[in-house]
């Protein structure tokens, strides 16, 4: 990554009144330097107090295994070992590991699975042995004899499961490195040739990662997966070659990052396109490789990701496992140098650009996987552009239509010329002649198609048919970042009369000002002349001029959704403007 100098930095940081909680690397970050001694202590009483937690909780039943339970787990048997800890050596947590790990048996099938979500599923299995091959490894070195029964059903539960990661399947492609990092904890444990080999076996499909650091699912939660799968393999194999598509991933993660740890997810291809993920996920894997590499801009993510909203509790807890687990993990980070907070990148792979001018950030999103289907595995999020300014955020912009029913607006790409990002889709719709004599069938039983638009399937054999009465929609976006604004044109030309939408969504709990409320809508409003105003906290968005030609806001999401009884509606406070088609406006966002 491309390096600013601390002076540089700390000037922009000073001259833009950033702050730690909204801004990364922000300049009290770097006046604080954090004594290991002391942060080693914080993790060793955050782990006190979940092991209080758990102990409280197991005063009744197991009455359901969670994948949760092995962290619990773990986190009991890393209090147990750590010499600092208040529960060092305390005999009254032996009948709670006892009591975990015959629950776990007891879940455990006949194959060595559990049932997590998918039944008898290798790949679920394997989540949940990462923490509990942490507490066996933990425990091992640990000669207290009150722990030996612990250790027996640890041993049995692992390696039972270990058979089923060995010869079972799975469905994802980041299973493949979640069931390959579990067979390598458990050979560490448990040495047998057949879990290598089984690794080898899926290693040997290769470990795809593109120019911009991408996996095959470009999901910021299942790189978050990846990452840590391919970390575990490679230091305990060893396998030194996996940590190179980490350091490529975790690149890309720390572009896709906004100042307050929410990850731009517009090109994933699992769920999490369409939902919140935090940089708090991949704390693990920059601490790891800072030290390892002796990289300090990992070091300094890191350092930023232990300020963030949510590190107590989704980091913290858990952290104490790995630190006895590996010992790198006690070494000294090494000293932090800011990654840049200005830049502008073009992810040509996925149609996505991120330009940041330190505490303002702009995201475009032009398409990626054509043509567009609704499914797991396909990337299908209309959001073209976000914008934030502190903690004002226009989560996304969407622009949709009633033309045919084809709903929101999908750039087919994105160009970058005369510094201006132009997205642009176009779309024919035709009409159906009837069939030629040749392709006519006595029965009328034709194949079972899709239409050449896409929009829809029918027994029609529409490929074999005429078109006519074609109409035709013709969409340009074009952006400009200036100064920390951006201007949008939008030209939409070709059929006549068509309805035009531009949705803003704001994120929720802020105010509006320069708006009318649309009766019966919840948190919509028209901008319908001039320019609005939304303010969260002490920072503002401002957005306009306005324009509101018809009120048609109904069926968005076109005919793919509609069928499908579907929304894409989300959370947050919508302002819609309007127009018919032909239709000329200009938008300036800042």
């Amino acid at each position: 990554m491309e390096a600013i100098s601390r002076k540089s930095f700390l000037q922009q940081c000073l001259w833009f009144g950033t702050a730690i909680s909204f801004s990364p690397f922000a300049a009290q970050a770097w006046n604080e330097k954090r004594m290991d001694d002391d942060f080693y202590q914080k993790l060793v009483l955050a782990n006190a107090k979940e092991v209080a937690r758990v102990v409280q909780l197991l005063a009744t039943d197991i009455t359901q295994v969670r994948r949760r339970l092995g962290y619990d787990l773990a986190n009991v048997a890393a209090a147990f070992c750590e010499p600092t800890s208040q529960y060092y050596q305390s005999a009254e947590l032996i009948p709670y590991l006892t009591k975990m790990a015959r629950a776990l048996l007891k879940a455990q099938h006949a194959d060595g699975t559990l049932d997590f979500g998918n039944l008898a599923s290798p790949p679920d299995t394997a989540f949940i042995l990462e923490p509990l091959c942490a507490a066996a490894t933990i425990l091992k070195s640990n000669n207290t004899a009150a722990l030996n029964e612990v250790k027996g059903l640890l041993r049995e539960f692992i390696v039972k499961a270990g058979e089923a990661l060995r010869t079972g399947g799975l469905h994802t492609p980041n299973h493949r490195w979640v069931v390959s990092a579990a067979l390598a904890k458990i050979n560490a444990l448990f040495p047998k040739p057949g879990y290598v080999n089984r690794i080898h076996e899926w290693l040997s499909e290769g470990v795809y990662c593109d120019s911009d650091g991408n996996f095959l699912e470009r999901s910021m939660n299942y790189s978050a997966v990846i990452d840590r799968s391919l970390i575990t393999i490679g230091r305990l194999l060893p396998l030194p070659a996996l940590f190179e598509p980490v350091r490529k991933n975790l690149g890309l993660v720390y572009f896709h990052a906004e100042p307050n740890g929410d990850l731009v997810t517009n090109d994933s291809r699992r769920q999490d396109q369409f939902s919140s993920v935090s940089i708090l996920n991949f704390y693990h894997d920059f601490y790891y490789l800072a030290i390892r590499d002796n990289n300090p801009e990992f070091s300094a993510i890191a350092k930023y990701i232990e300020t963030l909203n949510g590190f107590n509790d989704r980091v913290l807890t858990d952290l104490l496992v790995y630190f006895l687990e590996e010992p790198l993990y006690k070494k000294t980070l090494p000293e932090p140098k800011a990654p840049p907070a200005t830049f502008e990148k073009f992810f040509k792979g996925t149609n996505l650009v991120r330009i940041r001018r330190n505490d303002i950030t702009t995201t475009l999103f032009g398409g990626t996987d054509f043509p567009i289907i609704i499914a797991s595995g396909r990337a299908n999020s209309p959001n073209f552009f976000a914008f934030r300014k502190g903690e004002a955020i226009l989560k996304y912009m969407r622009f949709s239509t009633d033309f045919f029913n084809t709903g929101y607006f999908h750039s087919q790409g994105i160009v970058h010329s005369a510094g201006k990002y132009v997205l642009h889709q176009k779309i024919e719709a035709p009409y159906y002649q009837p069939l030629p004599d040749k392709f006519k069938r006595a029965d009328g039983n034709y194949t079972h198609s899709q239409s050449t638009d896409g929009r829809f399937w029918n027994k029609m054999d529409f490929q074999h048919r005429p078109q006519s009465n074609i109409n035709t929609l013709e969409t340009t976006i074009s952006v400009e970042e200036k100064n920390g604004s951006n201007e949008l044109n939008f030209s939409v030309e070709g059929t006549e009369g068509v309805h035009v939408v531009i949705e803003f969504c704001f994120k929720e709990g802020g105010t509006l000002t320069g708006l009318k409320k649309i009766e019966g809508g919840s948190d919509n409003y028209s901008l319908e002349s001039g320019s609005g105003e939304y303010r969260y906290g002490n920072d503002s968005i401002k957005f306009g001029p306005g324009v509101f030609k018809h009120a048609s806001l109904s069926g968005l999401e076109g005919e793919m959704y509609s069928s499908h009884f579907g929304s894409l509606r989300t959370d947050g406070m919508h302002v819609f403007l309007t127009g018919i088609t032909p239709f000329l406006h200009t938008i300036v966002v800042g």
